[in-house]
């Protein structure tokens, strides 16, 4: 699974995600995408099995590119503690995204096999998404 190998800060505070994607909103390396079209958290295991749902559904034809990186700790107290006595330890990584962030980039395949793979990726996202692809840029 993907986590960062050194942090600023352990424990990170909650933060709101609001707003839409400036950085990372279009296709950068390959011709299909998978695009987020709302803000949520989508955990390191998540982008693990929908990196696995995507690789297994080409069969290893095309090249996948990750674009987002879980550089956030999620905290959590023990079960059955009091409140107070600070804030609870790392448990796993998230990656914060917003409308608009490319999540995953693909080439090398044919527009129907990476509609495939991109729809079995999305039923292990929280947050909806679609394909798009580079042609769908060009005037």
């Amino acid at each position: 699974m993907l986590s960062p190998k050194k942090v600023k800060w352990r424990k990170p505070q909650k933060g709101r995600l609001r707003g839409k994607a400036h950085k990372g909103n279009k296709l950068s390396f390959g011709e299909y995408g998978l695009q987020s079209l709302a803000c949520g958290r989508i955990t390191s295991r998540q982008i693990e099995a929908s990196r696995i749902a995507i690789s297994r559904s080409i069969k290893r034809g095309g090249k996948i590119w990750i674009r987002i990186f879980p550089h956030k700790a999620i905290t959590k107290k023990a079960a059955e503690t009091r409140m107070g006595s600070g804030k609870g330890n790392p448990e796993y990584w998230v990656a914060e995204v917003k409308p608009g962030t490319v999540l995953f980039e693909m080439e090398g395949v044919t527009p129907e096999v990476a509609a495939k793979a991109f729809e079995l990726a999305r039923h292990k996202l929280p947050v909806k998404s679609k394909m798009i692809s580079r042609a769908e840029f060009i005037v």
